[in-house]
């Protein structure tokens, strides 16, 4: 974690205060280090950034699988890992305008993953898997018979829920139902209690534009690092 001696804001390390709050069931790993099971989604988090931490998380994952942290500072390559992905990030927050609804909105679930996956694959929101669902509500909107839009919760740090995979099949796009769905869930997570927020990498001009648009603030920006396991004789390298 940051060495910084200002506040602490509870979305700086929103992994692992997931993986220790709200969504700690899921949780694989201890103190000084979890993720959430792959199956599901590749984030993990560390205590603090160590070598002993990063043994810890070492010590659960396979060779070659990978692990996606997001952190205050650039993460450097520890023994044991390398480097496959750094970027940053844009964490924003806020609530969405309410959207007009010109469209049916649908509840997704376990039936529904296949279809989600596919649309994810097609416009890359993220990492999603067949079980990204599990970790909250999704919504989607269906066309000609299939599916073509959607969005819904993943993380869940505390009084906070991540907004993620927003995303509009291309032939689709222009008609408004990216706000319309982030209209729908923000709604959902509102009504909880709780406070809207997401991820967005720092090139992706267009979504941080639709997201401003939306009424959802920049609160700061975050390291990206994406770690692969690798032979404990390998010497530490970015890709």
């Amino acid at each position: 974690m940051s060495s910084s001696n200002s506040p602490i804001h509870p979305l700086d390390h929103p992994i692992w205060l997931a993986l220790t709050s709200t969504q700690s069931g899921l949780a694989q790993g201890g103190a000084l280090a979890r993720r959430y099971p792959p199956a599901i989604a590749p984030f993990a988090a560390l205590s603090e950034s160590s070598q002993e931490c990063f043994s810890a998380l070492r010590e659960l994952m396979l060779p070659s699988e990978q692990a996606v942290l997001f952190t205050l500072e650039p993460v450097t390559a520890s023994a044991g890992f390398k480097i496959a992905l750094a970027a940053t990030g844009e964490q924003m927050i806020g609530m969405p305008a309410e959207a007009a609804t010109s469209a049916e909105i649908v509840r997704l679930g376990p039936a529904d993953a296949p279809a989600m996956v596919e649309l994810a694959e097609l416009t890359k929101p993220g990492p999603f898997t067949l079980r990204t669902h599990e970790l909250g509500t999704f919504f989607g909107i269906r066309a000609d018979g299939r599916l073509v839009a959607m969005t819904g919760e993943r993380m869940k740090p505390a009084r906070y829920t991540e907004i993620t995979a927003v995303c509009v099949h291309p032939d689709y796009r222009g008609r408004g139902y990216a706000q319309m769905l982030l209209s729908a869930v923000s709604r959902q997570i509102a009504a909880r209690g709780e406070i809207p927020f997401l991820h967005v990498f720092s090139d992706n001009n267009a979504a941080i534009a639709l997201y401003r648009r939306q009424g959802m603030d920049i609160r700061r920006r975050i390291h990206v690092t994406v770690l692969i396991r690798t032979d404990a004789s390998e010497t530490p390298q970015s890709k």
